[in-house]
């Protein structure tokens, strides 16, 4: 059996969101970032709305994701993005912008992520890093479907990015303690899950939706330094030290970090191809599930790309979601 060759891009780990932008019109393209009031979403947003995209900043803090979007202008001259408060844990919230959208949507950033440093609930009980990180942009990107396919027609396609991480080589999904109601808490494996399954969401969305023109690829964005981290306990961040000093990673730039998101945005090598992991602006090798992640530090576990388990957290989730 022939192994299908991975798709490559003429970028590197080294460069830049504006660098993967450089000669790209993004006028008339509409886009949303979640998180983008900090971090990799706010460079995200700033190099999408340079190049001509009518951006809305999805923010559970709208003050300062003012403060971005006031930025953002100053640097643009004078393109403001759009700024809407969203708790990606708090459906309510997300009904709320779902309903109140209008019109064609050609690309949803799903950014923003949580990390905590030991267990918290949602109202619903569902474990907070996976509600938040997965649940809450699974029923984002569900409700905006429409708006999606409409956007598809638009312009030959709409894409959703999956941002993931490197962390999701930790851990598979536990189907059978999703919340984590009976095994020992422990906020990386937590944490972890949540980031297989923004791949997941990924390989199953394609699956589902490439036939509405609608594409979906997963990024890790690699090691930056951002408000991502700020919850982390000591037993956190001495693990993130040690995996920097076995060479896991390098930390990167903020403006490095954004580069594979708008790389799986706007890279034509990416237009009508979906279900992929991204890693330095490449689809990254795959590795066994019992695979060393010092051994592999830009490859992606086969449980992140399985069909059958993409296919099953998409039914748990829609269920769950429909409580």
């Amino acid at each position: 059996m022939t192994t299908p060759k991975l798709i490559s891009t003429p970028f590197t780990s080294s460069s830049t969101a504006a660098e993967v932008l450089r000669g790209v019109d993004l006028t008339g393209v509409r886009a949303i970032v979640t998180g983008g009031s900090s971090g990799i979403g706010t460079e995200t947003a700033r190099a999408l709305t340079s190049a001509g995209a009518e951006v809305t900043l999805v923010v559970r803090n709208t003050t300062a994701g003012d403060a971005v979007a006031e930025t953002i202008a100053k640097s643009t001259g004078g393109i403001r993005p759009r700024v809407v408060r969203l708790d990606l844990a708090d459906r309510t919230t997300i009904t709320r912008f779902v309903d109140a959208w209008n019109g064609p949507l050609h690309l949803l950033i799903n950014n923003a992520g949580v990390v905590t440093g030991g267990l918290e609930r949602t109202p619903e009980g569902w474990e907070l890093q996976f509600a938040t990180n997965h649940l809450g942009h699974f029923a984002l990107a569900s409700g905006l479907h429409d708006a999606l396919a409409m956007g598809a027609t638009d312009r030959d396609g709409a894409r959703i990015v999956s941002v993931s991480s490197t962390a999701h080589m930790r851990s598979g999904i536990d189907f059978d303690d999703l919340h984590f109601e009976r095994r020992n808490y422990d906020p990386q494996i937590a944490y972890a899950q949540s980031k297989t399954a923004n791949s997941l969401f990924a390989v199953e969305a394609t699956r589902r939706w490439a036939s509405d023109g609608i594409i979906t690829n997963t990024v890790n964005p690699g090691g930056v330094a951002t408000g991502l981290q700020r919850n982390f306990t000591a037993r956190q961040k001495a693990s993130l030290d040690a995996a920097e000093a076995a060479g896991v990673f390098t930390y990167k730039t903020v403006e490095q970090g954004a580069a594979t998101s708008i790389v799986a945005a706007v890279a034509p090598e990416f237009a009508h191809s979906g279900g992929h992991y991204l890693d330095d602006a490449q689809e990254a090798y795959t590795v066994p599930d019992d695979a060393d992640l010092a051994q592999h530090p830009h490859g992606v576990k086969e449980w992140a790309l399985d069909p059958t388990t993409a296919k099953r957290l998409w039914t748990v989730s829609t269920d769950l979601l429909r409580v």
